[in-house]
């Protein structure tokens, strides 16, 4: 395995998408338009994202010996993922999740987890020799959470920088968060995990600050069409999102996290790695469908060489985002940018 390879621990899922004119109320029943089946899951659609952005990934995962297991190992293999570690449940199904997209781009969803809640620890250890050489583990918590937790004290035990991003949020134990080098939750989860609402540039970091303080080395919440704002390695700035027209904002977050994955192992600097990621979200999202709105490598990259040229960055003027000045830098150490360590001692 080279030493860029991506280690993406994670849910795999069918996805079966309607289109409705609205996200229904409760109790009640919408007429919608098109429906469409496919691959998603929020590992999956993570590690798709990392192998279009560039990234050699090989995928830890659980589905069922049915139709639906089939189409997902076949999609991995097509983007050039490595399934020697997806394991086949006898007992259930392969997960399944429920999507209504709205005109304006929302959506709301259900997920039966199927195969995905048997991923246990004992497969975490099946699969320990895909741990050697990696450069980046990038896990979530559509699977139970000791399994989410053996995967990252296993990442830590061979000296693989952890991100977690913490969806669907949940408590986390501090002995989790103090082996996460990123933590990166949108501005729902960041509220559930903190209780403050995150509004603003005062909000976000207010939260921030507390998750660090729990344990976590880094933290970005993603702040949909606000952009993203990145706190550690001595950053405190708000990354504004690149204005697009949103189709579809199912795996936004997903495409982030793949994108950024790859961002890290390539070496780039934390903030550099969040804009990175941050143009990837912004294409997804002008897109339908998880996995088929992931962009490739190439148009992140135009995106990103669009934005300086018509921009004032161009000048010389920071544009990408407004730096909190209230915030106290935090020191560029091992513990806060195990990549440049390795780096470092080559």
């Amino acid at each position: 395995m080279g030493k860029t390879a991506i280690l993406v621990l994670g849910s795999a899922n069918m996805d079966l998408t309607v289109k409705v004119p609205r996200i229904p109320k409760a109790g009640e029943t919408v007429l919608g338009g098109g429906f469409v089946s496919t691959a998603g899951g929020k590992g999956a659609n993570q590690a798709v994202s990392a192998a279009r952005a560039g990234g050699n990934v090989v995928f830890i995962g659980r589905v069922g010996r049915d139709a639906f297991g089939n189409q997902t190992i076949a999609g991995f293999e097509a983007e050039g993922i490595r399934t020697n570690f997806i394991f086949r449940d006898r007992r259930s199904a392969s997960g399944v999740a429920l999507i209504l997209v709205g005109k304006d781009g929302q959506n709301q969803i259900a997920v039966a987890p199927g195969a995905n809640a048997n991923l246990t620890p004992s497969d975490i250890k099946r699969a320990s020799t895909a741990f050697r050489g990696a450069a980046i583990f990038l896990t979530q918590l559509e699977t139970p959470l000791q399994t989410a937790q053996a995967g990252v004290e296993l990442a830590c035990a061979n000296g693989i920088p952890v991100i977690l991003n913490p969806a669907p949020a949940r408590a986390l134990p501090r002995r989790l968060l103090s082996k996460v080098w990123i933590l990166t939750p949108n501005e729902t989860e960041a509220e559930l995990l903190t209780g403050i609402a995150v509004k603003d540039n005062s909000s976000a970091t207010r939260a921030a600050e507390q998750l660090l303080a729990r344990g976590a080395q880094n933290v970005i919440i993603t702040l949909g069409a606000k952009g993203a704002f990145v706190r550690g390695d001595g950053v405190c700035q708000l990354i504004t999102a690149h204005r697009m027209k949103a189709v579809d904002t199912t795996a936004a977050g997903d495409v982030f996290n793949g994108a950024l994955a790859v961002a890290l192992a390539e070496g780039k600097p934390l903030i550099d790695a969040a804009r990175f990621a941050n143009a990837a979200a912004a294409i997804s999202v002008g897109r339908p469908g998880a996995q088929a709105s992931a962009p490739t490598r190439r148009e992140i990259e135009r995106l990103l060489q669009l934005r300086r040229k018509f921009t004032p960055y161009a000048r010389g003027i920071r544009a990408t985002g407004a730096v909190c000045l209230s915030c106290r830098p935090r020191a560029l150490t091992r513990r806060s940018n195990p990549i440049w360590v390795r780096s470092t001692q080559k």
